[in-house]
């Protein structure tokens, strides 16, 4: 596989305007699946029909499904979203579309609100640029004792006022927040988060199943990585994680790196929510696409181990090493999914809850060229980012 070379800002090349077919690959469509197929391109744009004395790809053997949508991803290639200069976010973004992420939300961690809300203005330029497709705050407003890989000295509890101040510093960039939100003004940020049109994630919460309820009535739409950092099920105390799997308003959101989840949890997940309600995420940190050692994630040391991130003090799991064509790969061939049911997690689900299906999602004509090439054993051969390859598939 060889990588597109990258302009000057650390991103790909323009599209070149040359129109492309690519044949006979397996089309994985929301209608379904398409043997034998063939997607035109023109330009950046995903066309009806095709152009006379168009290039032509032969991905036949291969699966052709829409690129990667990553809702949760604070860095990688030894790069961090939480820190660092614009350089260092650009390269973590191309680590991530090597591996198949063609668009990303970029996601803090829990930090002084000061720091946070200039970490917010940097990464707003990125979004207005379009490197990236907005900013997740995930903390300071959870709860201290589902911190997990957040300094507990710098939380706070999510007053509206305090939530105003980053949501107003992102200028419009802000995606979605994540909030213990049975946290004194909790329930009003939910409720400001909505009126200002940015996702409200419960996660980082102790709340019990009626808190949880009150939560999603009061307007939140994700769960912040289901299982992760929030009571367990119970049979008298059911907890966050029924009420989040039980209501049709919910996104839950699945960390499918093997450490997070066992397998029988995923199907779990996806049998109650549906392949509709699920959103496969990385919660990657700088180690992703780069390896082990010791990292900074916020204000905290992480030591990463054989691909595994835990915090140097107490041990806790701090973020994943996860590339999304791991996870997709780990999804059908593992976990047992179907393919169309992975590409809905992966990349349908998140885009919708982003308000860009119009865009991206999808293999559709009028859409971005955004597509992944995979072979039969579900391994990343090539990838296209509006119409020019990343990674192409007739060089690997």
């Amino acid at each position: 596989m060889t990588p597109t070379p990258l302009g000057a800002r650390g991103t790909a090349r323009p599209a070149t305007t040359h129109p492309q077919v690519l044949t006979g690959a397996s089309l994985v469509l929301p209608t379904g699946t398409v043997h034998d197929s063939r997607l035109a391109i023109d330009g950046t744009q995903i066309t009806a029909e095709e152009t006379p004395h168009a290039n032509v790809v032969d991905v036949r053997g291969h699966w052709l499904v829409p690129g990667f949508v990553d809702l949760h991803n604070h860095g990688g290639g030894g790069a961090s979203f939480t820190s660092g200069t614009v350089e260092d976010v650009l390269t973590g973004i191309h680590t991530h579309r090597l591996h198949g992420t063609t668009t990303l939300v970029a996601s803090t961690v829990t930090d002084d609100m000061d720091l946070l809300a200039q970490r917010a203005g940097l990464l707003s330029e990125l979004a207005e640029q379009g490197d990236i497709a907005g900013i997740h705050f995930e903390g300071p407003f959870i709860s201290p004792c589902r911190k997990g890989a957040h300094s507990e000295k710098l939380l706070r509890d999510p007053e509206p006022a305090e939530v105003r101040k980053l949501i107003d510093a992102a200028r419009g960039t802000a995606k979605m927040v994540t909030l213990a939100t049975e946290l004194p003004g909790g329930l009003d940020s939910v409720r400001l988060l909505a009126e200002h049109g940015v996702i409200a994630a419960i996660g980082h919460t102790d709340a019990t199943y009626e808190q949880t309820v009150a939560a999603i009535d009061a307007g939140a739409t994700v769960a912040t990585h289901l299982f992760n950092a929030m009571p367990q099920i119970g049979h008298r105390a059911p907890g966050p994680i029924t009420a989040l799997l039980e209501d049709d308003r919910i996104t839950v959101e699945l960390i499918n790196d093997g450490t997070h989840l066992h397998p029988a949890a995923l199907q779990l997940a996806f049998h109650h929510a549906g392949a509709a309600r699920v959103a496969l995420i990385t919660d990657a940190m700088d180690a992703a696409g780069f390896g082990d050692g010791r990292y900074l994630l916020g204000p905290l040391e992480v030591e990463v181990t054989e691909g595994v991130a835990r915090l140097v003090e107490g041990g806790s799991i701090a973020g994943s090493t996860l590339t999304l064509d791991r996870a997709f790969q780990r999804a059908v061939t593992v976990d047992g999914l179907p393919v169309e049911n992975v590409v809905a997690a992966i990349s349908a689900n998140p885009a919708r809850l982003l308000g860009m299906y119009d865009r991206i999602g999808s293999l559709e004509p009028g859409k971005d060229a955004d597509l992944v090439v995979l072979d039969h054993q579900f391994a990343l051969k090539g990838v296209m980012r509006r119409g020019e390859w990343v990674i192409d598939p007739q060089l690997g």
